[in-house]
C-alpha cells in the first residue's frame, strides 16, 4: 500500500517568509461574506512564498516560464538525500557520496526541516555544489529552505541551475521523510508568464493501487 508524504508549507499570514519581509506575507481578503449569500476570498500571494517552484525565467532573461513546465517534469520519480549532518553550505563532497545519476530529480533534506520560522543561517546549496549537480545532469533540485542559496553575490547557485534548465523546488518540509526513492507529485499552478508558482508537493512511497 502506498504511503503519502505532504511536504508542503501551509499558506497563512503568519507563515515563515524569506528574511521575514512583510511584503512577502500572504494575505487572504474576504470579498464577500454569508450576508451576501456566499463566502468568497481573494489571495494576495508572493510567488516565492512557502513551497514553490522556480522556473528558469526567474534568473534567465529568455528562460522557460512556469507555464511551460510539463507534467512529466514534475510527476516523476525523485530521490531524497539525507544531508542533516551538514551545517552551512552543501558542497560537492556532501553530494558525491550519494551516487547521483543523470536525469534524477534530487531533494535535499537538511536540518532546515526541523526548524520553525525563518532561520538566517539556514543550510543552502553552494555554488560548487550546484555546479556538481549541473555536471551530473540532474533534472531538478529541491531543498527544505525558502531559497536554494543564502544571498551569495551574483546568485550563482540559481544561475547555474536555472541556466541548465534545472527546475528548483524551495520551501519543502522533509522532517518525516526517510532518505530514499519516491514518486514526486509537484505540479505548479499554471500562471502564464510567471517566473515561479506555488506548489503542493506530495511524495508517494510504494505502489498506488486502484
Amino acid at each position: 500500500m502506498a504511503k503519502f508524504y505532504d511536504v508542503s508549507m501551509p499558506i497563512h499570514a503568519g507563515m515563515p517568509v524569506y528574511k521575514n519581509r512583510a511584503e512577502n506575507r500572504p494575505r487572504l481578503d474576504v470579498i464577500r461574506d454569508f450576508s451576501q449569500g456566499a463566502f468568497e476570498t481573494r489571495l494576495n500571494l508572493y510567488m516565492h512564498s512557502g513551497t514553490h517552484m522556480d522556473a528558469p525565467y526567474h534568473f534567465v532573461f529568455n528562460g522557460e516560464k512556469i507555464d511551460a513546465v510539463t507534467l512529466d517534469e514534475v510527476i516523476r520519480p525523485c530521490r531524497v538525500l539525507d544531508l542533516t549532518h551538514v551545517s552551512g553550505e552543501i558542497t560537492p563532497g556532501d553530494l558525491e557520496v550519494k551516487g547521483i545519476h543523470a536525469g534524477e530529480f534530487i531533494l535535499l533534506k537538511t536540518r532546515n526541516s526541523f526548524q520553525d520560522g525563518f532561520v538566517p543561517d539556514f543550510v543552502f546549496l553552494g555554488a560548487d555544489g550546484a555546479k556538481y549537480l549541473v555536471e551530473r545532469g540532474v533534472k531538478g533540485v529541491g531543498i527544505d529552505a525558502l531559497s536554494v542559496e543564502r544571498d551569495q553575490p551574483g546568485h550563482t547557485t540559481h544561475h547555474l541551475l536555472l541556466g541548465a534548465n534545472i527546475l528548483i523546488l524551495e520551501g519543502l518540509r522533509l522532517a518525516d521523510v526517510p532518505e530514499g526513492t519516491y514518486m514526486l507529485l509537484a505540479a505548479p499552478l499554471v500562471v502564464v508568464g510567471a517566473e515561479a508558482a506555488p506548489v503542493r508537493v506530495v511524495l508517494v512511497e510504494g505502489r498506488l493501487e486502484a
